[in-house]
């Protein structure tokens, strides 16, 4: 059998040895896994590792010095022992079984999943209290009450460090379809709950601007059956019109696809990669390379965070980090052959665990597909008519979560032309809350008869771990300016020159589109033989609005990434996630910030040195109509793209587009096959 590579997650047999470790040092006690994860090994023992393993694949015709053995395989676990006030952590080397760096993570949560959220449902259902709460509100004969649990946002209103909450916002659908929508009916009830799921209390819900949160013990008004509607549906089972004008569309590659994979092990286009997953982050790439030259060691989503912007108690507890919280991984989508995913796929699996450390296999939770693109490059000759033009192919690892509500879907995207793009939709259906029958609030959107969807933000923070040529890289900011009306040089009043400052220490940046402010990660050692400038990749930010919360607010000590779009840092192992390791009722003072301004005295110098980038991006999402019932998914994109590292347009050498094997038609049949235009080059060019 193969032994893993060093960045392959765990297999379903390493989690079951590790956990057979953990709970023979806790003989006779209760071990309740939260985190059984690979430790990636320290970037030190894996830089001789893959430039040795790179090596041996370009000589691989003559005989080459085996690598140097992997790294110890270690895992990663947090677990709760006997009861949720003890929860620990503890890395145990794989190949010996011996535990290291355990530690009391007194004060610190887990996350919470599923698990948890459908008993807090059914604990909440079952209360006497909460069903005296129901019954006041009168609803309609065929009404089924839903419970939503969310992870408690921080507010200042509970000692954050006694326990994990939970809030239950309750719902309703109308009749026994179970993807009727609950969200188009909020009801004014929620509930606080403890993760042993005793309920610590039972409110009315603000149902107008000047309403407050209210113990349901005062009194409950009775559900407005004025709110009662049929247009918030979108279930096929349930929407009874649906447009037939969409004609089939089917990607075939006869051939197959153009990439390769062994094992996590992608090649495609001159590309080289690895593809990790995990429970936190979900989907990482490793180690990647273009026609054998280092690019980046890791890419990842570090965190994300959706903070409500209706302050009314108790909406400032929507504070929610999906991936500190929730986690991408653990809320990973079984992905679903020509729904998710078109053309010929290629599935990653994924091996997590249940509480009692038992390995749990999470079938397709990564997609890789190959996807046209449109036009890569074309010109014509004007002198003779003659046209070149070649076809944009994208590679695509993608994978999708479910939280709650929401989905999300991130993609990184590799393309022929040596860029990375990294795209992330949000979809789902938007978080509602009550509203009076005739009232208007100023900071949500009406989007159904007594349904109110909040404004909120959803802000993500992309990873970049460059190794652009080497491990030493700067990053180096770049700004187009006008050159001044008095230059000599500019007698016509249109010059303009760029200006170049590297950043020497740890910081925050900040983008300036008035200026077209451009980041560059460069390799000062290593020099373009055209100009004999520094290669490079600049990073092609998604320009978004930062943190609307206020810096004393517990939104924004909580989410130290949200206040830039872009830091820089110095590299660290154990330095993953950009709001802390512990998100859960988090009090601020963990994230990254906090990091920087730990290591002030003396500074710590990211030029020529192994670095980090984390760009922060995302949308203000001031709800539409037309995101009701159902949200067409919003998309962001960020760019990975050479600059100054070849010696041309690495893309010039892509097979010329012909329609013999492109094969299309005109409308009513004709021009099949290679028939008229079988080149798209020519005289005269083809379309």
């Amino acid at each position: 059998m193969t032994p893993p590579h060093p960045f392959d997650p765990l297999s379903s047999q390493e989690i079951d040895l590790t956990a057979k470790y953990i709970k023979d040092g806790y003989p006779g006690q209760n071990v309740i896994f939260r985190v059984i994860t690979l430790a990636e090994p320290p970037k030190a023992l894996m830089i001789p590792f893959l430039e040795a393993e790179r090596s041996q694949t370009k000589h691989a015709v003559h005989p080459h010095p085996p690598p140097p053995p992997p790294p110890p395989r270690v895992a990663l676990v947090q677990f709760y022992l006997g009861d949720s006030s003890d929860f620990r952590e503890v890395r145990v080397d794989l190949g010996n079984g011996m535990r290291f760096d355990e530690a009391h993570l007194k004060g610190k949560h887990s996350y919470i999943d599923e698990q948890l959220m459908q008993e807090a449902e059914v604990a909440c259902l079952a209360d006497k209290g909460v069903q005296d709460a129901v019954a006041q509100l009168e609803l309609p004969g065929d009404a089924v009450v839903c419970v939503e649990p969310w992870t408690y946002g921080t507010d200042g209103m509970h000692d954050m460090a006694e326990r994990r909450l939970v809030m239950c916002y309750l719902y309703m659908r109308i009749g026994n379809h179970e993807d009727a929508n609950h969200y188009a009916y909020p009801l004014d009830l929620c509930v606080e709950m403890t993760d042993g799921l005793e309920i610590i209390g039972i409110f009315c819900l603000p149902s107008g601007e000047n309403e407050r949160m209210t113990p349901a013990s005062g009194g409950i008004r009775k559900f407005d059956r004025s709110k009662i509607h049929a247009s918030s549906e979108y279930h096929p089972d349930l929407v009874t019109e649906r447009r037939t004008t969409t004609k089939p569309y089917r990607v075939v590659q006869p051939d197959g696809p153009s990439f390769q994979v062994e094992g996590n092990l992608i090649t495609w286009e001159k590309w080289r990669l690895r593809v990790g997953f995990n429970y936190r982050e979900g989907l990482t790439i490793h180690d990647v390379t273009y026609d054998g030259r280092s690019v980046f060691y890791r890419l990842s989503l570090s965190e994300m965070f959706v903070p409500y912007g209706d302050s009314r108690a108790p909406f400032p507890r929507k504070a929610a980090f999906d991936l500190g919280n929730n986690g991408a991984g653990v809320n990973a989508n079984n992905l679903k052959l020509g729904c998710d995913c078109l053309g010929t796929i290629k599935y990653f699996d994924a091996y997590l665990h249940n509480t009692a450390g038992e390995p749990v296999k999470f079938p397709n939770v990564v997609c890789c597909h190959e996807i046209d693109d449109g036009i890569l490059w074309k010109h014509t000759n004007y002198r003779t008519g003659n046209a070149v033009v070649t076809r944009s192919r994208i590679l695509v690892l993608q994978t999708i979560i479910t939280v709650g509500n929401y989905e999300y879907i991130f993609a990184f995207h590799f393309t022929q032309d040596a860029a990375i793009n990294y795209e992330v939709r949000a979809t789902g259906i938007l978080s509602t809350t009550p509203i009076n029958t005739g009232d208007s609030v100023p900071y949500g959107t009406l989007v159904a008869p007594g349904v109110l969807a909040p404004y909120h933000q959803h802000l993500f923070s992309l990873r970049i771990d460059p190794a652009i040529d080497g491990y030493q890289n700067t990053l180096l900011v770049e700004d187009s300016i006008p050159m001044p009306l008095d230059d000599p040089n500019n007698p016509f009043a249109i010059g303009y020159t760029t200006t170049k400052t590297p950043i020497e220490t740890e910081t925050a940046l900040d983008t300036d589109i008035s200026k077209g402010r451009v980041f560059k990660i460069i390799n000062e050692t290593v020099k373009n033989p055209i100009n004999n400038g520094p290669v490079g990749y600049k990073l092609v930010p998604h320009y978004s609005q930062m943190l609307l919360a206020h810096p004393s607010s517990y939104h924004a000590k909580r989410s130290e990434f949200c206040s830039h779009p872009l830091w820089v840092t110095r590299y660290s192992d154990r330095e993953l996630y950009s709001s802390g390791d512990h998100t859960m009722q988090s009090l601020g003072g963990e994230g990254i910030e906090s990091w920087i301004r730990s290591r002030q005295s003396p500074t710590v110098s990211v030029r020529n040195e192994d670095l980090v980038l984390w760009h922060t991006f995302g949308t203000t999402h001031n709800p539409r109509i037309e995101d009701w019932p159902v949200m067409p998914a919003e998309k962001m994109l960020v760019g990975l793209k050479p600059v100054n590292f070849f010696t041309g347009n690495p893309a010039v050498d892509v097979g010329i587009s012909e329609q013999a094997v492109n094969r299309s038609v005109l409308v009513g049949g004709e021009g099949e096959g290679e028939g008229e235009g079988g080149k798209c080059c020519g005289e005269g060019g083809s379309e």
